[in-house]
């Protein structure tokens, strides 16, 4: 898959893992939905329950801001198997209009609930995938 390839399959995903690693270098995962924006990719803290909104995903950007999201499709059928990834570095900052709109487009249920943020934006330095073969008549990911 084409740096281009992984960064359109990737983008036409509903949902990522967000991996993060503290400043001892212990890696965090977590799911995450994202938008595009330009060229970089946006998280935001939304309304779901956390137990606290100390996130370490939060703490670990600001101790080691290097990042990857990835995206993936498993299937019983390994010829349908395919990833993509997107490696940068990640900041916090409070939730800008722009980034709030792009989250409203993408996900209607943020209408009801938009969320109050922080933002993490990531500025992606490499997109990265891979797939198994073609995509089969109706599957996802890459074609």
């Amino acid at each position: 898959m084409t740096p281009e390839q992984a960064r359109a399959t990737f983008l036409s995903q509903p949902h990522a893992v967000l991996a993060t690693a503290d400043a001892s270098g212990v890696p965090h995962l977590v799911p995450v939905v994202f938008a595009a924006i330009g060229d970089s990719l946006a998280l935001v803290v939304d309304h779901k329950p956390k137990r606290s909104t100390d996130l370490k995903r939060l703490r670990n950007i600001a101790a080691n801001p290097y990042v990857s999201l990835l995206a993936e499709h498993y299937d019983a059928d390994w010829n349908a198997l395919w990833w993509a990834r997107a490696d940068g570095t990640a900041r916090v900052s409070p939730l800008t209009p722009e980034v709030l709109a792009a989250f409203r487009r993408k996900y209607p249920q943020h209408d009801a609930a938009p969320p109050a943020g922080p933002q993490v934006v990531v500025t992606v330095a490499k997109w990265s995938g891979w797939t198994a073969a073609a995509r089969p008549a109706g599957g996802t990911g890459p074609a």
